[in-house]
């Protein structure tokens, strides 16, 4: 394709790309308000967004296996229209049930988009190049990121449309896309027919990242972590996924090609991708609750204040994207990033109700910085080390990965973040004079405007103490990505787009 060409496909598969980011943005500053007005509590906070989190990393190798060996634009197309539908139920939604159950099946929506906008531009521009393209998405994604949270911010504030067109505002974006993909995206398709998908080996996955997720929301709260239930659901987690294992080892074309990942640098890069899923999602679903909750602000003032994070994620992405393509090197900016994204964590980790926002603010800065120069990067580690016929297998197993990071981010700092907001609400209705036995329906409900103002200060500053103690549990997860990335080889992106076909050995002739 000509250049000319791939910016008229790519301008279709950015604003693809931006439709499922500003998706999970426009929500997180939303969710303090969507779940109050439906009456949810905290664990169900946390489960709107892991619902979706979870069923796109569920789905991610299979859309990028089913990317090898099927049309990669109808399966784009396929993938738009599940968001779409699925964006319009979480919108009627009448209830958290509902609203979760939704929130699942547009993450299957999500998890395609994001896997197969990366497989298609894999497939029309070599690695070294795409350094500099893999920089537009960093920029588009921060872009999504930061109109994200203050549109979702306006929509909630706005009181003639409420927070349902958080959901239904994606719509007109997704027709756009539709249309434009259709029009200028042109992908030959490679027919096989010996077609094979490991659906068992996907089931196995998704049902053991399930239920392993499920006992951290409710250890130490519905049973304790000593006990049968804990027994049960890990052992039983751990089987699941030791059986998926197995069985991505006997399978024809597994959906985690574990002959990729069992090799030194795509496992490091897995390794180093869990701590950047965490840094994206995390970041941006507890800072918003922070803001809101912690704060005081509303939900339009929060948007606005996370705004320092997406900067770092936009000037970066780009910046370093450019710097790969020119150098052909990764190393060197994935472990500056990932210094950096632990300097931030490191900062965050010290934050309470009080703590000043201008700190604040450059602890996010450096987060969104370690972010941009790190994540695509990452990815490049593993697409330059495969043939084209297994990009999509390669770049599904590392958004797999970093979107699983992201899911147990959510689930454990959600898990820890409800505990700890328990035992300083307790603390302080006690420091009151107030009946303890109020602190647990408090603990559980969002809906702080409903409360009585000595209750509404006590919970306030409950969650903006307790959100420093999340950011903890992250330092420690970016502390392995950074020592795994700083195992990696030093090796140089390809110029071509597949890997250079190994010479045939003439045979000697046979003596008479």
């Amino acid at each position: 394709m000509t250049h000319r060409q791939i910016l008229e496909a790519l301008s279709g598969l950015l604003l693809v790309l931006f439709v499922a980011m500003i998706s999970g943005t426009i929500v997180s500053v939303a969710l303090p308000q969507i779940i109050g007005s439906l009456k949810g509590s905290q664990s169900q906070y946390t489960w709107v967004v892991t619902a979706s989190l979870l069923a796109s990393t569920a789905s991610t190798p299979i859309w990028g296996k089913l990317a090898d060996l099927f049309n990669k634009k109808l399966l784009l197309q396929i993938s738009i229209v599940i968001f779409m539908v699925s964006s319009l139920a979480c919108g009627f939604a009448q209830n958290t049930g509902q609203l979760i159950a939704f929130r699942a099946v547009q993450g299957l929506g999500m998890g395609a988009l994001q896997i197969l906008t990366q497989v298609v531009i894999a497939a029309m521009i070599s690695p070294k190049e795409r350094g500099r393209y893999n920089g537009y998405l960093g920029a588009v994604m921060a872009v999504a990121t930061v109109a994200g949270p203050l549109l979702g911010g306006l929509i909630a504030d706005t009181s003639w449309l409420g927070w349902r067109w958080c959901f239904f505002i994606a719509v007109p974006f997704t027709i756009a896309a539709f249309a434009l993909l259709a029009k200028t995206l042109h992908v030959p398709t490679v027919r096989r027919a010996d077609v094979s998908i490991d659906y068992w080996g996907a089931g196995l996955i998704a049902a053991g990242v399930s239920v392993l997720l499920i006992w951290v929301t409710f250890v130490d709260n519905s049973f304790a972590w000593l006990s049968w239930q804990t027994l049960a659901m890990v052992g039983g987690g751990v089987l699941l996924l030791a059986l998926a294992t197995f069985v991505e080892t006997k399978v024809r074309e597994p959906v985690v090609p574990l002959h990729v990942i069992k090799r030194r640098d795509p496992a490091l890069a897995i390794l180093a991708s869990l701590a950047v899923g965490m840094a994206m999602f995390g970041g941006a679903v507890f800072l918003g609750q922070y803001f809101q909750i912690g704060r005081g602000y509303g939900p339009t003032a929060a948007g606005l204040l996370t705004i320092p994070m997406m900067v770092g994620v936009l000037f970066s992405s780009t910046i370093s994207g450019r710097m790969v393509s020119k150098s052909g090197n990764t190393k060197p900016y994935i472990l500056a990033g990932l210094v950096v994204l632990l300097a931030g964590f490191a900062g965050l980790a010290t934050i309470d109700h009080e703590t000043s926002l201008v700190l604040v603010s450059i602890y996010m800065l450096l987060v969104g910085v370690g972010v941009g120069m790190s994540m695509q990067n990452l990815v490049l580690v593993i697409q330059n080390t495969v043939p084209l016929r297994e990009i999509g297998a390669a770049s599904g197993a590392i958004t797999f990965f970093r979107s699983l990071g992201g899911t147990v981010g959510v689930s454990v700092l959600g898990a820890v973040l409800a505990n700890r907001v328990a035992t300083n609400i307790a603390e302080g209705l006690a420091k009151a004079g107030i009946p303890v036995t109020g602190g647990g329906e408090a603990g559980r409900s969002l809906d702080i405007a409903s409360m009585p103002e000595p209750l509404k200060g006590i919970v306030r500053a409950a969650y903006g103490d307790a959100t420093g103690h999340i950011f903890m549990v992250s330092v420690g997860i970016a502390l392995v990505g950074l020592i795994a990335a700083f195992f990696l080889k030093p090796a140089k992106l390809r110029d071509s787009l597949d890997l250079p076909t190994p010479p045939v050995k003439d045979e000697a002739p046979t003596p008479a």
